[in-house]
């Protein structure tokens, strides 16, 4: 009786998945969206993805920002989701710039193909500003200013991924209009959106200098927030596909194309399938070609923060997977592994940019003298910035105790202020004085929560910085 039974729940079960894959048949869709395996994430895989894609950055020099973000939109589209869940923030004046030798496309790799394409223009220009990312991320349409107004309304089934692609300094992260964005208030806003059950997971993925002091002691675990970052809390991040690479750009690029924790995720999720792959396996892709094999020679630390639980997770649960990777396997592509020889740290890449407009032009030339100035102007702001910060460590500690104070690094865990508010305080006071930081400057920003650490307050900072800046003028 029992093995006739059991012989009948079989032929259920059977009749059942035919009829499931008839039905699937006839309405286009495949298989795998009705038959998923434990490794997929089971219920995990239910839920809505959102995404929210953000360039912080303006200026052809900074092509590779808008690139990368424009190269993510396509992975998260050909993944299934859609424009609706997909927010984009990017300031939009890289297809249309003069400098562009393409004028309406962006590409991410030496031979790829247009990545601008179809990419929705949500906050461009003005509206790419702290405010409104941390109002659309949190949801809150009555803060957003301008744009489409779209914002992350996710629920608690849901899943969210965040993808940063700019400049950074210990602590800050870069944007083309108003403020920096400070990673206390970036904390602060994820954990409101877990409080608020907001998402079921959310994944970060940040690249910018020194982008591991945005998590480093203060994303806490328990919040279902995993991230990982293209370099520590003390080193830079890293150009790619830049001018003397290797592999370089198309010669009439005078820009780097990519970074390189982002082509490396980005290439990676391109050719697999990503219902087998998991952000863990892509961790260690990422880690490997990002750190130039384990030489960081040419190559940053990629780290991991927060809930590290959720790393056996698929990638396909946050941005989904390209049909056509169906049949692929998760393996080591010897192309992905191929090391950047002539890679560009992220601070030096306009410089890059500038020299290359000054080695091209004609001698002799209206434009080679513009571009010789354009360069000259560059690197006497970055020589004033260092020299202002260096004597404002001798005003305030002593000329043999400054540097020591100022480039005091805290053991791992620990955040990098105390007082976060102090340390914007301390930034304010100096550009009160000194005129903006900018994206060089943005490196000195472990000397203001320094200063903040060791007690000194805003009014002695501002009298030291117009001291200071009045002598590097």
């Amino acid at each position: 009786m029992a093995t006739a039974t059991t012989r009948l729940r079989c032929l259920l079960l059977l009749f059942l998945v035919q009829l499931l894959l008839l039905l699937s048949a006839a309405a286009g869709a495949r298989w795998q969206d009705f038959l998923r395996l434990p490794s997929e994430g089971g219920d995990a895989a239910a839920g809505t993805r959102w995404a929210v894609l953000i360039a912080g950055s303006n200026g052809y020099y900074n092509y590779r920002h808008q690139a990368d973000v424009c190269h993510a939109y396509q992975i998260m589209k050909k993944g299934g989701l859609k424009d609706e869940n997909i927010i984009v923030f990017m300031y939009d004046d890289i297809a249309s710039s003069p400098d562009n030798p393409r004028p309406g496309v962006i590409i991410n790799h030496p031979s790829g193909g247009d990545v601008y394409a179809g990419v929705p223009k949500d906050y461009t220009g003005e509206d790419v500003t702290v405010n409104n990312f941390l109002a659309v991320l949190l949801g809150n349409r009555s803060a957003v200013s301008g744009g489409s107004g779209k914002v992350v309304a996710s629920g608690p089934g849901d899943h969210v991924f965040v993808y940063y692609s700019d400049h950074g300094g210990p602590g800050v992260l870069g944007m083309p209009s108003g403020d920096y964005l400070y990673a206390k208030d970036l904390v602060g806003a994820l954990e409101r959106k877990h409080d608020a059950g907001g998402y079921r997971s959310l994944v970060f993925y940040l690249e910018a200098c020194e982008s591991g002091s945005i998590f480093e002691g203060l994303l806490p675990e328990g919040i279902n927030v995993y991230a990982t970052t293209a370099a520590n809390a003390e080193e830079s991040s890293w150009g790619t596909y830049c001018p003397g690479d290797d592999q370089g750009p198309p010669p009439e690029f005078d820009t780097c194309l990519g970074d390189l924790y982002s082509v490396a995720w980005m290439e990676d999720s391109d050719v697999h399938n990503l219902r087998t792959e998991s952000l863990k396996q892509q961790y260690e892709v990422v880690k490997d070609r990002t750190s130039a094999h384990g030489t960081y020679s040419l190559g940053s630390h990629v780290m991991q923060y927060g809930d590290q639980s959720l790393n056996g997770q698929s990638l396909y649960q946050f941005i989904g997977t390209d049909p056509a990777n169906d049949n692929a396997t998760f393996g080591r592509d010897n192309s992905l592994r191929r090391r950047s020889s002539g890679t560009v740290n992220q601070r030096d890449a306009d410089l890059v940019y500038f020299w290359q407009k000054y080695k091209k032009s004609a001698e002799g030339t209206p434009e080679k003298a513009e571009a010789r100035k354009r360069l000259l102007q560059v690197m006497s702001r970055r020589s004033r910035v260092d020299s202002s910060m260096e004597l404002i460590g001798s005003l305030l500690f002593g000329s043999d105790e400054g540097p020591k104070v100022l480039g005091a690094v805290r053991p791992a865990g620990q955040p990098l202020a105390d007082d976060w508010d102090c340390l914007k305080a301390m930034v304010h006071a100096y550009e009160a004085q000194c005129g903006p930081l900018k994206q060089y400057g943005m490196k000195h920003m472990r000397s203001f929560a320094n200063i903040c650490n060791a007690g000194v307050g805003e009014d002695a900072m501002a009298k030291v910085a117009s001291q200071a800046c009045a002598a590097a003028r």
